[in-house]
């Protein structure tokens, strides 16, 4: 291997070391301001286009690889087939950034558009790992999300980026007016940015008013595809023990329990159905009295319609839910049928559009039969009366919270503001590790728990997360995630309620505001990712030979 070789997969090894250190759990946030300029280095390296192009794959898979290495274990074929998918962008980006830099335009200017491109079309997939993610806890700059989402955070640190790379490509130009310009409207940017931000945290109280107390359950069970780690009785049992104890100390009107967490249908067309004595009816039975305490207890099991088919009570349809338990009602009759489903986890892709290729990935996982559950249809709104008032509410599952689009329909679909705040239910307990009857976090939870606060700031709601191994939170509508709570027995710091199972009631409020995220299409990220497919394509295109 040659010396050229070898600087040029060191260029992009150092941006995958520097793009690792900027994301939890080693929130090295700085770093991302010139994470990609080694990256920017070997794009334009003077080696030939192909070759480039090769080594930003080989890295950016191993880069995934690593990054994501706690799905692994809950598919490897799942694991694979996504980084080698979503790896498949750096070296499109080499292609277009070199396109660009052909034409002059500026790195400052060409390279936010590029990497915001990049992260808009992976995110329709998998919305992870965003360089505004890194900035989670920047609270000033990653205000302008209410107007341009996480594209908006991710463009300004990128442009940042691609100043830095043209003033050290540039050292040697006596001209330096484009470096002037480049860096007046970069600092003018940031500086708009931060000030911006300021001004929508200083105006929060104005807008805000007080909510209900609301209480969370945390379970601390390990998930193992194929396996059932705990009985799912004692599950149920130890979550309604957590759950009581929260009500009886501080009685707060709402009290949400995890994802999937309650391990059967208790969908009213299927418990109508069961006959007395089954665990579904036995189990509806007990979140029918806890509610009848006085109390809304929102739950995560399974819906579907059923039917009896040779004496036997059988789903014709499976759904990942979130049942809203109301007092004084014998079943839950107020439900969220979760719309954006996981591949490879929640769905095995591919079955109608190749059906061989289907059947071999299934037969990868540790299931022997089609796990697949179906797809919810429609956004709902859960409506709370507590006394005087009635308050709404959405519900997201799982990593329906990395998906923006998701969350603004849930809260405020054709721009009207619908929710007073937005929960989110996950089982990030198939991220986890038992070892020594200890529970160990994957860098999953921390991120998760991150991604969730460009939500918040999106819709201007507060976030309540109610997870399975953690992290179970608060985040108010600017986006801090809240440490401590009125009572509880989960650690107080935010980050630490890993690997712990208990509760904690907290108060939320109601921010007023609607914003412009919340109302609009979103044209820059959009645009950026017109932008760098055309870019890409007409790199491609002049590229072949003619005859």
């Amino acid at each position: 291997m040659n010396k050229k070789i070898i600087f040029l997969l060191a260029y992009f090894a150092l941006s995958a070391i520097l793009l690792t250190l900027i994301q939890q759990p080693y929130n090295l946030s700085f770093l991302a301001w010139f994470a990609f300029v080694p990256f920017v280095f070997g794009s334009l390296s003077n080696e030939k286009k192909w070759r480039t192009v090769l080594a930003a794959y080989v890295i950016g898979i191993i880069y995934w690889l690593g990054n994501l290495y706690w799905l692994m274990p809950i598919t490897i074929a799942g694991w694979i087939a996504a980084c080698l998918y979503i790896a498949i962008y750096w070296p499109i980006i080499v292609i277009a950034l070199r396109f660009c830099t052909e034409r002059k335009i500026p790195l400052w200017f060409s390279l936010p558009i590029l990497i915001v491109g990049q992260e808009t079309l992976q995110g329709w997939l998998f919305g992870w790992r965003f360089l505004a993610h890194s900035q989670f806890d920047n609270i000033a700059l990653i205000q302008i999300a209410d107007t341009f989402g996480t594209a908006g955070v991710s463009f300004v640190v990128a442009m940042a980026n691609g100043l830095i790379a043209q003033i050290i490509l540039s050292r040697k130009e006596k001209h330096r007016v484009n470096i002037i310009v480049g860096a007046s409207i970069t600092l003018i940017i940031i500086a708009a940015t931060i000030s911006y931000g300021r001004y929508r945290i200083n105006q929060t109280a104005e807008y805000s008013e007080d909510g209900p107390k609301i209480g969370v359950v945390q379970s601390n069970v390990p998930v193992k595809a194929g396996e059932d780690t705990v009985p799912f009785e004692k599950i149920f049992i130890d979550q309604l023990n957590l759950s009581v104890a929260a009500f009886d100390k501080e009685s707060p009107a709402l009290i949400i329990w995890p994802e999937t967490m309650v391990e059967t249908v208790l969908d009213e067309r299927y418990l109508k159905l069961m006959p007395d004595g089954y665990a579904s009816k036995i189990i509806n039975g007990e979140l029918v009295y806890h509610a009848s305490e006085g109390v809304y207890v929102l739950v995560g099991a399974f819906a579907g319609d059923a039917e009896i088919v040779n004496d036997k009570v059988k789903l014709k349809s499976r759904y990942n839910t979130a049942f809203l338990y109301e007092p004084n009602q014998p079943f839950a009759r107020q439900y969220y049928n979760k719309i954006r489903l996981v591949p490879f986890g929640e769905y095995m892709p591919l079955k109608k559009e190749l059906p061989f290729l289907y059947k071999l990935l299934l037969a990868m996982t540790p299931y022997d039969y089609d796990y697949t559950l179906d797809k919810g249809e429609e956004y709902k709104i859960f409506k709370m009366p507590v006394g005087d008032k009635t308050y709404r509410f959405a519900a997201s599952i799982c990593f329906e919270d990395t998906v923006p689009a998701v969350c603004r329909k849930l809260v405020a679909e054709d721009g009207i503001k619908q929710a007073d705040w937005l929960v989110n239910i996950s089982n990030d307990g198939w991220f986890v590790k038992k070892t020594d009857n200890k529970i160990k976090a994957s860098s999953e939870l921390t991120q998760h728990m991150a991604i969730s606060v460009f939500r918040a700031i999106e819709n201007r709601v507060w976030i309540v997360r109610c997870a399975n191994t953690g992290i179970s939170c608060v985040v108010d509508s600017v986006g801090n995630i809240k440490d401590g709570f009125i009572s509880g027995t989960l650690n107080e710091k935010a980050a630490l309620r890993t690997g712990q199972a208990g509760w904690f009631v907290d108060n939320v409020k109601i921010d007023k505001r609607v914003t412009v995220f919340s109302k609009s299409w979103q044209l820059l990220p959009i645009s950026c990712a017109i932008c760098l497919i055309l870019s890409a394509a007409m790199s491609i295109y002049k590229s072949e030979p003619r005859q």
